[in-house]
């Protein structure tokens, strides 16, 4: 008669280890395999999924990525590519893509394809469909990103482009106002598109930009500028709480007025064509002009960055020497030659602020 079954001694242990090891599988692999385990869905029933679940900003990054996937791989379980899979999904959809004149190689649609995978497959191992060691696109390297082509506007050159913004097109009270406002702040046309009338503190002349990865930040604007925003949001009938740049007819604009005015600005200037400026470029403009006189501290704070990414000397720094409110307004007052509330120019009292006479605005 056979007795009962002992517990396995360490020799036998250890010899099951090392066949499981062979095998690829892992012990955590057999905790709970069987009719318990979660059913790993398609790419074509999760990415809905994913894309339900994250920021508008993401799903406007990855969401063409997601549908290239989906086309690719949509009757496929999120089991089944391997890291080299996803690397010539990459390649492919590097070489179909529409080759625009200021291309660089495509490295960045292999980046975007890579990172929009790890989107999905990060929230696939927080749901446990499948095991962190699973995930095929933390095995796939993302591409050297190229250096960048964007930079640094001259001062004859933005002159001659807010020339033709003020002179040429069927809004250019909506042109300049938008390269104001982004040579000023050095905003992203996200942050732009996102602000409201509620954003504007008109008595300390700041407006609350909602930028990528969702961080806002309180950036100084001259008088001036904070003057055309009130009143463009007052004769265009912006709502209090949605959208503030608008179109004359009320509807507000999208990254098509974007798209419209530089195209047109290109038709003027053969070199902003040539070179593919773009709203970026200012942001560029502004932050080399900040940096080269006010110094890192007050263009990091200038530009919205953080230390999220931070590492190094230069991220513990910037902890210690970061500036303020008013050193960037003080930067601000340099840049545009008009005194504000929180950094009066040397020896000329600030005048009323804007919101002395458009009181109301604050969320």
């Amino acid at each position: 008669m056979t007795g009962s079954p002992v517990g396995a001694g360490r020799a036998e242990v250890d010899a099951a280890l090392v066949l499981l090891a062979r095998l690829g599988v892992r012990p955590e692999d057999l905790v709970g395999a069987g009719g318990g385990r979660a059913v790993v869905p398609t790419f074509a029933e999760y990415v809905p999924v994913v894309a339900a679940a994250v920021g508008a900003g993401t799903r406007r990054v990855y969401g063409s990525y997601w549908n290239r996937v989906v086309e690719q791989w949509g009757a496929r379980r999120l089991d089944e590519p391997s890291p080299s899979e996803i690397a010539r999904l990459a390649e492919t959809l590097r070489a179909r893509r529409v080759v625009r004149a200021n291309a660089r190689g495509g490295q960045s649609t292999s980046e975007h394809l890579i990172a929009a995978l790890r989107c999905v497959y990060r929230h696939a191992v927080a749901d446990g469909l499948i095991g962190e060691g699973d995930n095929p696109a933390r095995k796939v390297p993302k591409p050297r990103r190229a250096p960048s082509t964007r930079g640094a506007v001259g001062a004859e050159r933005l002159a001659e482009i807010n020339q033709v913004a003020a002179t040429t097109g069927d809004d250019p009270a909506l042109d300049t106002l938008l390269l104001r406002l982004h040579t000023e702040t050095a905003c992203r046309r996200g942050g732009a598109l996102a602000l409201r009338p509620c954003d504007l503190d008109a008595t300390q002349c700041l407006v609350l930009l909602r930028e990528k990865g969702e961080i806002s930040r309180w950036q100084p604007v001259s008088p001036t500028l904070m003057r055309h925003l009130l009143r463009h949001a007052e004769e265009r009938g912006a709502p209090r709480t949605g959208q503030l740049l608008r179109y004359r007819s009320g509807r507000p604009i999208t990254t098509r007025r974007y798209d419209y005015l530089w195209k047109r600005i290109g038709q003027h200037l053969p070199w902003v064509a040539a070179q593919g400026v773009s709203t970026h470029w200012l942001r560029h403009t502004t932050l080399t002009w900040v940096e080269r006189t006010y110094g890192y501290a007050v263009a990091h704070a200038y530009a919205g960055h953080t230390d999220r990414r931070g590492g190094g000397e230069t991220g513990a720094t910037i902890t210690y020497v970061r500036a303020s409110h008013e050193e960037v307004a003080a930067a601000l007052v340099g840049l545009v030659a008009e005194s504000h509330p929180l950094a009066p120019l040397p020896g000329v009292a600030p005048g009323p602020s804007p919101g002395e006479t458009n009181a109301g605005n604050s969320c």
